[in-house]
């Protein structure tokens, strides 16, 4: 039914439906489901959403690792005194929350994928905690952004291995930045422009998680991306031209992505992966897994 951001738009304003619209009549003919038994299936998404990114608020989530945790929680403890405002610092509060679930084994929705997971419920919830949205109106937000992350993921990536972070948290600031403008009223042109934005704001942004794991720079990327996603939605709702359109960005993502060398691509082989510091973490990071394991199995598992 649509690939290109453009078949999104020409369906729209040949048959006046929202985009949400659009995505849900795809699924029930992809899938065979009913409207309402695919809607309740994204209920039960946006829940498992609100679990995660309120978790990390009140109590202090720490990863299995031990190398990260309990941000989510500081931050939260802090907006009040925040530069950048409490709802932006609550936003990012929300975004640590869930990346500290996903890192503690905890239960997320990769959206689009675990290492972004935390921007878009940061995204949605936020939204709702400012303006009284319902939930009936988060789902069709998330349902827009489902459309904007589709459509990366067919013309570039949405993986840190293929395209570095930009395909991670940039693809999930665009779809965050999508569903503000939804929820917010505004015309398709609007959200489009602001998925640009979100992903423009990244281009190149490389994937070099320390110890190779969806931990740290993560968890900020993910508070980053939270941020990314409001102020991309914010410059297209104020009305800021957006002179390379959403397709053709999409296309030089791939571009660029595609140029990244492979130790900027979630290899942990170069960025701040490689620095002495993140070196000196894995080494003990890596002490301390053996003798746990020793432990517990007395080596045999090696």
């Amino acid at each position: 039914m649509y690939n290109k951001a453009l078949d999104v738009w020409q369906i729209h304003t040949s048959t006046g439906k929202e985009v949400w619209e659009i995505a849900l009549e795809k699924d029930i003919e992809n899938t065979g489901l009913g409207r309402e038994e695919l809607l309740e299936k994204l209920r039960k998404t946006l829940q498992v959403m609100r679990e995660s990114a309120y978790k990390g608020l009140d109590e202090a989530v720490y990863s299995l690792s031990g190398i990260t945790g309990g941000n989510g929680k500081r931050l939260n403890d802090y907006k009040n005194e925040a530069v950048s405002g409490t709802v932006m610092s609550r936003a990012m509060a929300m975004a640590l929350s869930v990346a500290e679930v996903n890192a503690s084994m905890g239960r997320i929705v990769a959206a689009p994928t675990a290492g972004a997971s935390g921007i878009l419920p940061a995204v949605l919830f936020t939204m709702q905690e400012q303006y009284n949205y319902s939930d009936e109106e988060l789902l069709k937000a998330l349902i827009t952004a489902g459309v904007i992350g589709q459509i990366i993921a067919q013309n570039a990536s949405i993986s840190g291995a293929e395209g570095g972070c930009q395909a991670e948290c940039g693809s999930a600031a665009a779809m965050g930045a999508a569903a503000i403008c939804y929820l917010k009223g505004y015309d398709l042109h609007v959200s489009f422009a602001a998925s640009a934005f979100a992903i423009k704001n990244v281009l190149g942004l490389v994937c070099d998680p320390i110890c190779g794991l969806v931990e740290y720079p993560c968890n900020l990327r993910n508070a980053n991306g939270v941020v990314n996603a409001i102020v991309s939605a914010d410059l297209a709702m104020a009305g800021v031209p957006c002179l390379i359109p959403l397709d053709e960005t999409i296309d030089a993502m791939r571009r660029v992505g595609g140029s990244l060398p492979e130790a900027l691509r979630e290899t942990a082989l170069g960025g701040v992966a490689a620095t002495p510091a993140a070196k000196s973490i894995e080494a003990a990071w890596r002490n301390s897994s053996e003798s746990t394991c020793e432990t517990k199995c007395g080596g045999a598992c090696h």
